[in-house]
């Protein structure tokens, strides 16, 4: 990632957010956690939300900002580099700060793989947003290989609730504590606890 967004000339720094204990991946409050955690060390206008086993293959896919939010992988190895469904956006997303703070960042409330995603689409275009993408044949990535997540049964059910809780479900109310930070010359990694009753009891002993 580092020789490909060197290239680009831009300004960047890498978060990488890892989950602590046992409880399903919770992808939208790791994706909220790094946001809150960026903006404590910069001020950052563009984000670019990105899974660790993705790796863009064209110089051309610039990792900048534009005023509707850009999904940047539409094209991957995995899915033959076709757009599995229009409104998907999971893989690496770039929005802005003013956007992201208007769509009051991800749902919290998906637990396993999968809806987190598009529950951002559905936050982005009740607010008037449009989803951009590069041109196919710049939008590429592979996939790295790893093990499949545990997929959220309950997914779909929960997506249709979206309309009526975005104010309170995001990165107003994302609560979570800090278990490590390591800086690294060309990254910081941060492990975070995001389990509620295991986050209310560790503050008990702070």
């Amino acid at each position: 990632m580092h020789s490909f967004l060197m290239k680009q000339q831009i300004e960047y720094v890498i978060f990488i957010i890892e989950q602590a204990g046992t409880r399903p991946f919770n992808r939208g409050q790791l994706l909220n956690v790094g946001f809150l955690e960026s903006q404590k060390m910069g001020s950052w206008e563009c984000f670019v939300f990105h899974d660790v086993d993705l790796l863009p293959l064209d110089g051309r896919n610039l990792y900048q900002c534009d005023k509707q939010p850009r999904h940047m992988s539409a094209a991957i190895d995995a899915f033959g580099f076709e757009l599995p469904y229009n409104n998907l956006l999971g893989g690496v997303l770039a929005m802005t700060l003013e956007l992201l703070q208007k769509v009051n960042g991800f749902s919290k409330r998906y637990w396993g793989w999968g809806g987190e995603d598009d529950d951002m689409f559905h936050r982005l275009w009740m607010m008037g947003y449009r989803i951009t993408r590069y041109n196919m044949s710049v939008a590429r990535y592979i996939m790295l290989g790893h093990s499949k997540a545990v997929r959220n049964p309950r997914r779909e059910d929960i997506l249709r609730g979206t309309k009526n809780i975005v104010k309170m479900d995001g990165i107003s109310s994302q609560e979570y504590v800090v278990i490590k930070r390591n800086f690294h010359p060309l990254y910081t990694h941060i492990i975070v606890d995001i389990d509620r009753s295991r986050y209310r009891q560790m503050l008990k002993r702070i």
